[in-house]
């Protein structure tokens, strides 16, 4: 009823300030007390204002008691640095001029340290997508990305080279059976996992709230360019890490990230930073968390978690996908993007490097790089190269956004596409057309000082979200 909702004046008169403040407050008792009556409510927030620091550590209120408490000198605006930092570029004539304004505003942070470019890089929010940031004892939300441990999973069949032609219809079939797409959609019955046994589901609140979502989509996939996808496997280097013989394999290759649980983790941590760490506009979304702030080691826990429920989320498919095949497999790759990670500079500082929409490439570390629904992607092996932060591409990158992909683009062009590269695809778009990608190989050329080819991963089967 009208009577019993509450007002922004009605806080005004109880003492609470104007801005954040009231948002936090009026989302309190939307999600604690939304039963409850208007005087009850504004009777609790009066005891809440009348003594504060009782409830500082409070479940429900201390994080708006944290910000009424705050001293104003945390308001003040930060200001960036005069000068950028020197950073690698790698492709530089396909990437675009927004996102190298992107990583050039990122490096003029007060705590930012190093920077790299990767040739797939394009335009994001706060870093670029292949944007690869070092920072001193930060890290920062937006920087990590909103699907957060987003990763790539590949695993590899000793089946006879013809198996995938002569098993079409039934590998099409596994993948409708076996694997759930889109946002917000989820299983009606789950598989157990043990993530759910962790901690932070009942220790962090913005976790505890998304755990019920979060069983419910264990083992699905968003949307947008995440899939599933059976293809050929062509091992190149004969001394690859699982000593298989070079030649043709059967590989299920799938890309998806840490789904609801992932983006509210993110949602909640980058207004957190935003409101606790000002900066100029055009620098607004990376906002950081000092990791020796209650914040800071909050969002790194929670962080870490999400990583582990992407990756428990890609192996309840490939389990499902196994047992449907009825094999094991011979090998298995994954490695992970839109995260952060505690490391070391060739000088021996310890950093904390972002890489939003960039793969992880240590001297030795294995990793997997996509094209699109109907280009190849790579096996690599990287290099360690210092200049990249030990990083490289995680895909061949958009030449076009998706609205401009669903405008230039005809479905008539992507069934010959599809039909010229002997691709089935089932779901999918105009907005994931391989036309709206760079061409891969110019990305790999363009990072061989990054990492190595050990295989290549030719798509023929490809689930996606229904566009």
């Amino acid at each position: 009823m009208a009577k019993d909702k509450i007002r922004g004046n009605d806080l005004l008169k109880l003492g609470v300030p104007h801005g954040r403040t009231i948002t936090m407050v009026l989302d309190i008792f939307q999600k604690n007390f939304k039963k409850d009556k208007k005087e009850k409510k504004l009777a609790l927030l009066s005891e809440v204002m009348r003594a504060p620091e009782k409830y500082s550590d409070d479940a429900v209120f201390g994080s708006f008691v944290t910000e009424l408490l705050e001293p104003q000198v945390y308001r003040r605006e930060i200001a960036l640095r005069s000068e950028q930092l020197d950073y690698a570029i790698y492709g530089a004539e396909n990437i675009e001029k927004g996102a190298r304004s992107q990583i050039e505003i990122a490096t003029k942070l007060p705590v930012a340290v190093g920077a790299a470019l990767m040739a797939d890089a394009h335009h994001g929010y706060g870093l670029p997508i292949g944007g690869v940031l070092a920072t001193e004892n930060a890290v920062i939300p937006y920087g990590v990305g909103v699907d957060i441990g987003c990763r790539m999973c590949m695993t590899i069949y000793n089946m006879p080279e013809n198996y995938l032609e002569r098993h079409r219809s039934n590998l099409k079939q596994y993948l409708m059976d076996h694997t759930e797409f889109g946002t917000g959609n989820g299983f009606s019955k789950p598989m157990d996992d043990p993530i759910f046994d962790r901690p932070e589901f009942d220790e962090i609140k913005v976790v505890r709230y998304n755990k019920d979502k979060a069983y419910k989509q264990i083992g699905s996939s968003g949307s947008g360019n995440h899939f599933v996808e059976f293809g050929e496997v062509e091992i190149t280097d004969a001394d690859n890490e699982w000593g298989i013989e070079t030649g043709k394999y059967l590989g299920i290759l799938s890309h998806s990230g840490s789904r609801a649980l992932g983006a509210n983790i993110a949602k909640h941590y980058t207004q957190l930073a935003m409101s606790l760490c000002r900066l100029p506009n055009q620098a607004k979304h990376l906002a950081w968390l000092d990791l020796n702030s209650e914040a800071g080691q909050e969002y790194w826990l929670a962080m870490n978690l999400a990583g582990d429920y992407a990756s428990a989320c890609h192996h309840q498919i490939h389990k499902k996908l196994a047992k449907a095949l009825g094999e094991k497999p011979v090998a298995q790759i994954e490695n992970h993007h839109n995260f952060a990670w505690k490391e070391k500079l060739a000088n021996g500082k310890e950093v904390i490097v972002h890489r939003k929409g960039a793969t992880p490439a240590k001297k030795g570390e294995l990793g997997i790089i996509p094209g699109s629904m109907v280009a190849p992607g790579y096996i690599v092996r990287g290099k360690g190269n210092a200049a990249s932060l030990n990083s490289a591409s995680h895909g061949a990158g958009r030449v076009m956004s998706r609205s401009k992909a669903r405008e230039t683009n005809s479905k008539k062009e992507l069934r010959q596409i599809l039909k010229k590269h002997e691709v089935n695809l089932i779901g999918g778009g105009l907005d994931e057309a391989p036309m709206a990608y760079k061409d891969i190989e110019k990305v790999m050329q363009a990072q061989r000082d990054l990492v190595d080819v050990v295989g290549k991963f030719q798509p023929k089967i490809v689930r996606m979200d229904n566009a």
